[in-house]
């Protein structure tokens, strides 16, 4: 009823004796029947609510998780520091890009997603928040041409392993972009890879690299990421106490 009739929770109390149009009963009985195939409340609706923030989202962009609201708590606790240059990798909806740009002290924040129709997705909301991001479409497993210096590299790039779907939701697998989920089981930490390889390069002197993590995989990542040049490299648990952040340093 939110949504259809844009009443706030106090509204909701206030109106709940009252009877309310055949319309709305109709578009209230739509999304109903819409949930009740596993489509996700916030495609139905065409937004989400995250750190703080309405985002609008479909089916070209993930939906936000709480879980990435740490990320981005873990990058804004860590850089106190002001007019910071920054860089999403795999940005989606542009919610960690948006949100680092209305949190951190006049950062300069850099974008860049393989999806147009994601970019197009993340444009919008930065417009609709009122901040500053470059979006860019680019490829995360190619980014030589980003010959700029980053104080902050973060990606929530795709983790999840062709064999876990079988233990996923179907509101999941059916409906958010594959594109943005999935990697083979064959070479599961490539955008890892990738991006950290070229954050060597591309991070200033005291810059730090910021990745959400597939549990599964986070050790392995680890190892690589040390014999790589990676001299100090952090993983940190999430609110379910699951391996899912890692920070690491030149």
């Amino acid at each position: 009823m939110e949504h259809v009739k844009g009443w706030n929770q106090v509204e909701l109390l206030i109106r709940a004796d009252k009877e309310v149009s055949d319309f709305t009963v109709g578009r209230v009985n739509e999304a109903v029947d819409r949930l009740l195939t596993g489509e996700p409340i916030q495609y139905i609706y065409g937004d989400t609510y995250w750190y703080g923030m309405t985002f609008k989202v479909n089916p070209d962009v993930l939906i936000p998780r709480p879980e990435t609201e740490e990320l981005v708590d873990l990058i804004v606790k860590n850089n106190p520091e002001t007019d910071l240059s920054v860089l999403d990798v795999c940005t989606g909806s542009g919610c960690i890009a948006i949100a680092l740009a209305k949190t951190l002290k006049f950062p300069t924040v850099t974008a860049i997603d393989i999806s147009e129709a994601a970019l197009d997705v993340a444009q919008s909301n930065s417009a609709l928040l009122k901040v500053k991001v470059d979006f860019f479409k680019a490829d995360a497993l190619n980014l030589g041409d980003f010959k700029k210096k980053y104080d902050i590299i973060v990606s929530n790039p795709p983790y999840v392993m062709e064999s876990e779907k079988k233990d996923m939701d179907s509101n999941v697998l059916d409906h958010e972009p594959h594109i943005a989920l999935f990697v083979p089981d064959s070479d599961p930490l490539k955008f890892y890879k990738a991006i950290a390889s070229y954050a060597l390069d591309a991070l200033t002197d005291n810059g730090h690299l910021y990745f959400e993590l597939n549990p599964l995989t986070a050790n392995e990542l680890t190892e690589w990421m040390k014999s790589h040049g990676w001299n100090d490299v952090q993983i940190l648990p999430d609110m379910h106490s699951k391996l899912r952040f890692m920070v690491a340093k030149k």
